[in-house]
């Protein structure tokens, strides 16, 4: 959980995902599209992916991937983002945490 907590810490944006995975590759397009530049972490290609999987499952995430993390804070997977794009509040969530240039 540790090791969670201090990568999320380090950038404005976080998503934990799997390579192989439709729905991380979405959600990784939609925030480039914004001109955010995410901190990807593969969990398929990271020797301790495994370690951070379970870390995620204590954080309730579910699914494990894609999970992304807002200024630190755990925003949800796929449908929790994609609500907030809907909603129209994803793009200021994202400017508050300094992850867009406007």
């Amino acid at each position: 959980m540790e090791r969670v907590t201090k990568l999320v810490s380090e950038r404005p944006v976080v998503i934990f995902s799997k390579t192989s995975c439709c729905m991380c590759h979405t959600i990784k397009t939609l925030l480039h599209d914004f001109g955010v530049n995410p901190t990807v972490y593969e969990l398929d290609q990271m020797s301790k992916g495994k370690e951070i999987e379970q870390a995620l499952l204590m954080l309730e995430c579910s699914p494990i991937v894609p999970a992304v993390f807002i200024g630190g804070e755990l925003v949800g997977g796929a449908n929790e983002i994609m609500t907030l794009h809907l909603n129209r509040t994803l793009r200021p969530m994202l400017n508050r945490v300094g992850a867009l240039w406007v």
